[in-house]
């Protein structure tokens, strides 16, 4: 990815943009690491029972489905992809507060459906600019990437921390507190031209709509990051119910993140091609999640979260590397919005249904998380000499 820039461009302002993105998406993880997982403890604490939790955490995914593509769209077309940020995270910072006033489950949802509709285009937008960031200033995603897992981490452990000190019902409010630090922290985004735009762009991005290769990344991408939903919405409440303290739980999500960001940073270095680095993200879920499955000691269970490193963070590396390949610049953030759109179509199918086949077996839902994974990284077995083939983008000229 480096080495695209067309034109000099002085170190300090290479640093600068660095900077300011790295701070926004270690404020936006931040958010992220006290909301995955303790806000179904928390909706747990305001007398939500599990089915509802289940429901009320699959907006997020159905929210990515239904409004996040136009949104992507919208900012894009407007060249308003900085701005559509900073108004994304405004209007989270208020739907996460009128939540906390909120304890009845229907209330809960509809407020936080409205708030999932500015929510998620967040990320999505985020990456979009960092991509055109990387493709600006001759810089690497993963090294960016990593700070906001590093945030991650820390708004993990603090909000680990405080689980056992203040009472669950209030946790919210450390949540709400995240989302203000990232309203304050878009304000330092400098805006940034497509230095690689042309003139002449496919029309909708209709492009990437004939692109199979575009899709088998899209579904592979999907089915390996969906197979997180059981730990993501459950794996907090369910070490609650083996014994396991808030900092314990908060210490083994940190673990994961951990080795999310050593991928992070090493990932300039790979020299697989991102084909293969997604197949093997896929097949480490599998083993992830039929490990987890087994309700493991504590010691094999820190071994197992030392695996998101590569069932995450290896997936990301790959899928992003992917995007940058097949997908002209100045339709990235419709990329991103389809891959969102997807990733959420079945997040939102998995995370209802595993409100439901948790209810009834337990940590065996893990298994039907494997499954998930080893689809995905199927899928991007078979697709890979296509994908090593001419990127769609070099074809394109874009």
């Amino acid at each position: 990815m480096a080495g695209e820039s067309q034109i000099p461009i002085a170190t300090s302002v290479k640093r600068r943009f660095a900077v300011r993105l790295a701070l926004f998406y270690s404020a936006v993880f931040a958010v992220s690491g006290t909301h995955l997982p303790f806000f179904p403890v928390w909706l747990k604490a305001v007398g939500v029972d599990a089915a509802w939790i289940g429901i009320i955490n699959a907006l997020p995914s159905l929210m990515r489905f239904t409004t996040l593509p136009q949104i992507t769209a919208f900012a894009e077309k407007r060249h308003a992809i900085r701005a559509g940020i900073m108004i994304s995270v405004l209007a989270t910072a208020i739907g996460l507060a009128a939540l906390g006033l909120q304890q009845q489950p229907l209330a809960l949802f509809l407020i936080y459906a409205l708030t999932c509709v500015m929510w998620t285009p967040t990320t999505p937008l985020t990456d979009a600019y960092a991509l055109r960031g990387v493709a600006r200033y001759g810089l690497d995603y993963g090294p960016l990437r990593l700070w906001g897992s590093a945030a991650f981490a820390a708004g993990s452990l603090a909000c680990g921390y405080l689980v056992d000190s203040i009472a669950a019902r209030n946790l919210i409010w450390i949540i709400v507190a995240w989302a203000v630090v990232a309203v304050l922290a878009s304000m330092l985004l400098q805006p940034l031209d497509d230095a690689r735009r042309k003139t002449t762009e496919t029309p909708a991005g209709k492009a990437l709509l004939r692109d199979g290769g575009f899709w088998a990344v899209i579904a592979s991408a999907a089915l390996i990051q969906g197979s997180h939903a059981a730990y993501y919405i459950f794996s907090a409440i369910n070490w609650q119910i083996q014994g396991l303290s808030g900092l314990t739980i908060a210490g083994l999500w940190t673990l994961g993140v951990i080795a999310e960001i050593i991928v992070f940073a090493l990932s300039p270095r790979f020299s697989l091609h991102p084909s293969s680095l997604m197949a093997i993200g896929g097949v480490s879920a599998v083993l992830r999640w039929i490990v987890t499955a087994q309700e493991p000691s504590l010691a094999l269970l820190a071994i197992a979260q030392l695996g998101h490193g590569l069932s995450f963070g290896m997936t990301v590396v790959g899928t992003m590397n992917l995007l940058v390949q097949r997908v002209p610049s100045h339709q990235i953030a419709r990329g991103q919005g389809y891959l969102a759109a997807c990733s959420g179509l079945l997040g939102a199918v998995t995370s209802i249904a595993s409100g439901a086949i948790y209810a009834r077996i337990g940590d065996s839902l893990y298994y039907v998380m494997a499954a998930m994974a080893a689809a995905g990284a199927i899928v991007i077995w078979s697709a890979r000499h296509r994908l090593m083939a001419q990127p769609q983008s070099e074809a394109s000229g874009g």
